[in-house]
């Protein structure tokens, strides 16, 4: 990282920003076009989970290449200093890479899915219907490499 005083290096820093954040945007290769997506998510054991319906285009991708980044931000706040091209911002952020891959097991997937609601609603259970369970695609990226960045502006 180039602005090494900004760099977060304490892995359980890292872990409570993933914890709080609630969007994801998650970067698909698109043959030589990135592709973000912004999507809900669940972050348990250094994996990350979010599901979608069975086709489309964030599915096709992952298809055709499991590897992917990912973004999530925190406390975001733009200070205007009033002086043009010296604006800054404030923000909490990390970013990372993994691979992805389709849970097809309906045990795992309402593991997964349970982590994601938790991650919005913390303490509730949800008991799933099998049918649903067979219908939605859930998908477990495992973080390979992440880094946390802060600037106070």
């Amino acid at each position: 990282m180039r602005r090494a005083e900004k760099e977060i290096t304490n892995r359980r820093e890292i872990d409570s920003i993933l914890s709080k954040a609630t969007v994801c945007r998650i970067g698909f290769i698109d043959h030589e076009t990135p592709y973000i997506v912004p999507l809900n998510f669940g972050y348990q054991d250094n994996c990350l989970y979010f599901h979608s319906a069975p086709n489309g285009k964030k599915i096709e991708l992952l298809k055709r290449n499991p590897l992917v980044c990912f973004e999530v931000e925190l406390d975001l706040q733009i200070i205007n200093t009033g002086i043009p091209c010296k604006w800054s911002m404030h923000y909490t952020s990390v970013i990372g890479y993994g691979a992805a891959s389709f849970i097809t097991d309906t045990q795992q997937k309402q593991k997964a899915l349970s982590i994601i609601i938790d991650h919005y609603s913390p303490g509730t259970s949800y008991e799933f219907p099998e049918k649903n369970l067979h219908e939605v695609i859930v998908i477990k990226i495992e973080i390979n490499q992440m880094t946390g960045k802060k600037s106070q502006g």
